[in-house]
Order: structure tokens, then C-alpha cells, then sequence
């Protein structure tokens, strides 16, 4: 019996229509709906059962939070309604890391969830959806996909949900886990892993999905990017305007400049928590200068500042504890 595969169709590259099929950019994102979205690939229903839904029809980089935490309750619903086998999710790639990554975090079941995406639009000559979307169906019936949270697949590659970052503006490889790498690949149609892979969902996922997902909203906590001459203001700004956590991407190994620090302490004092981040584009951040550790401020190890702050978003949504999240950086 075949398996069923749900497609969740939120808009994106992948879905886009320019006016000239050898035009890469100026497209209209989200422009096709999931039953053309489909059709284009009839592979896919050679080998599962397809169904789909649109979700939403945008460019990600207007993505909000209501659309995420709405994506995550669709997912939930029909995990728990036990009627597919595998899921699959159609994403802009701009933010599409994070809307993974929020969905790893919330994820309970051991059914594949698949992201795909696209750099070129459907109209394009050398157009990459297509095979992505097939690629990713391919994974989504791979009994080797099964309890390895939320997937990623573009390019032939499968990465984890925790350590991809798209890394180009618009070359077709541009998903990459430079802390680690892909964990597997679909080789000619075939599905490879290379390795098993940890879980990085929170325990109790499913209370805290049940949670999150009744919400239209996650808490204020800003990004604030490192740079030279960096004296502090912006620290003390988010924090007058309501931010309950703050993560800072710092330079190198998190290095965070000695005005900063010295707001970004009293920020701690006030009650809120500090991740130090990096601005660079790979490496852990570790334990570093003595001062950091004595203000409270936690490395984030090895995710990026966008996944930082989704899991700050998600711990002070559910009341999670630090000793609950904070092995989820490492």
C-alpha cells in the first residue's frame, strides 16, 4: 500500500511566476497554488498517495509569527489524526529555517516532516522546484526519515532542522549545515542518510505544541547585531519596549563589546535572559571571558541567532526553565 503524503503549500519561490522564463528574480512569489504546484510534478503521485492544502500564499520575508504558530497547529492536527503517513511543506527559503526550526522544536511524532523550497521561480528555464518537491516527497515516504524530527530537503541534500542556514541569495545550493553538514542526500531518486540523527524537539512537545499553536503570537525578543563602536543604546532600547529575552550576535566566538555588556548585564539583572550569539557564519559559540559567565549571559553553541531567538520565544511561552532549553545549544 502506498503511503499518504500531505502537501502544506505556504507560497514562496516555489510557487512564483515571473513575465520572462529567463528571468531569476522579480518574480512573484507565491503566485501558483498547490494543485498547479503538484500537477507540474506527476512523479510525485507515482509514488504516494498525494493530498494538499494551502496554508498560505506569501513571499516568506512577510512571514509572522500567527502564520508559523498556524502552520504548526495544521501539522499537529493532522499528526494527531494518524490519516498520513508524512508531511510535507512547500516554504519560501528566505525564512525558511526558522519555520522549520520552530516546527523541530514543537514536534512530537515520529512521521517525517519535510521542508522544500525553491531559489528560481516555476516559470523559470532552469527552474528547481520541481525536482526539490519530488526530492522531498521521496524523503517523506523513506522509512529511514522516521523520528528524525523536521527535515529539510533542496538541492538532492537533506539537512536537520537545528543546524541548516541558508548561506547564498541565490545560488541553488544555497542550504548548508556548516557546523555539520547534510545527513543525507536522494541520490537519483534514492534516499540516503549518512549518519542517525540526535532529537532536538523539547520533551513534552506535544502539551507545548498544544500550547503554542492556540496563540497568535510568540514573546518580544529582538536580535541585535554585533558590530564596531557598538556602545549599548539598542540594548537598553528593546528593553524599555517590552523584550523578554535578548539575543545578541556578538563577533567571533560571541564577543560582545564592553558597553554592551555592561547593558546587556543589567538587562539579566532585570529578568531577562541573554543568549550570546555570532555573526559569523559557522563555529560554536562556547564558554568565553569570566564576565559573560558572572553576568548570566549563555552561549548558544551550535545553532544561529535566528533559531536563538525562536527557542527563547517558545521557553517563555511555555514557562520552560533554562535547565529545560538550554541543552537544545549544544
Amino acid at each position: 500500500m502506498r503511503k499518504r503524503i500531505h502537501i502544506l503549500a505556504m507560497g514562496g519561490t516555489i510557487a512564483g511566476k515571473a513575465g520572462d522564463s529567463a528571468a531569476t528574480t522579480g518574480y512573484q512569489a507565491g503566485a501558483m497554488g498547490i494543485e498547479e504546484l503538484v500537477a507540474a510534478v506527476p512523479q510525485v503521485k507515482e509514488i504516494a498517495e498525494i493530498t494538499g492544502e494551502q496554508i498560505a500564499a506569501i513571499d516568506s520575508k512577510d512571514i509572522t509569527a500567527a502564520e508559523q504558530l498556524r502552520l504548526a497547529g495544521r501539522v499537529r492536527e493532522l499528526l494527531l489524526k494518524g490519516d498520513v503517513d508524512g508531511i510535507v511543506v512547500t516554504h519560501g527559503t528566505d525564512t525558511m529555517e526558522e519555520s522549520v526550526y520552530l516546527l523541530d522544536l514543537l514536534h512530537f511524532a515520529d512521521k517525517p516532516v519535510v521542508f522544500t523550497g525553491a531559489m528560481r521561480p516555476a516559470t523559470a528555464l532552469s527552474a528547481d522546484g520541481p525536482l526539490n518537491l519530488l526530492d522531498a516527497v521521496r524523503v517523506a515516504v523513506s522509512a529511514q526519515a522516521r523520528d528524525r524530527g523536521v527535515l529539510v530537503v533542496l538541492n538532492n541534500a537533506i539537512h536537520s532542522a537545528r543546524l541548516v542556514t541558508k548561506i547564498s541569495t541565490t545560488a541553488v545550493e544555497t542550504f548548508q549545515s556548516p557546523n555539520g553538514g547534510a545527513i543525507g542526500a536522494v541520490n537519483d531518486g534514492v534516499v540516503v542518510f549518512y549518519h542517525s540523527a540526535e532529537l532536538h524537539h523539547l520533551p513534552n512537545a506535544l502539551r507545548v505544541s498544544e500550547q503554542l499553536t492556540g496563540q497568535g503570537e510568540l514573546p518580544y525578543v529582538p536580535i541585535l547585531y554585533g558590530h564596531s563602536d557598538d556602545d549599548g543604546r539598542l540594548v537598553e532600547s528593546v528593553v524599555e519596549n517590552g523584550a523578554k529575552a535578548i539575543v545578541y550576535a556578538g563577533m567571533g566566538n560571541g564577543s560582545i563589546p564592553a558597553r554592551v555588556e555592561k547593558e546587556l548585564a543589567a538587562a539579566v539583572q532585570k529578568g531577562l535572559w541573554v543568549i550570546r550569539a555570532s555573526s559569523s557564519a559557522c563555529g560554536m559559540v562556547t564558554r568565553a571571558e569570566d564576565s559573560y559567565e558572572q553576568a548570566g549571559f549563555i552561549a548558544s553553541g551550535l545553532i544561529n541567532p535566528r533559531k536563538a531567538r525562536l527557542l527563547l520565544q517558545v521557553a517563555k511561552s511555555c514557562g520552560l526553565t533554562p535547565a529545560v532549553w538550554q541543552k537544545f545549544l549544544g
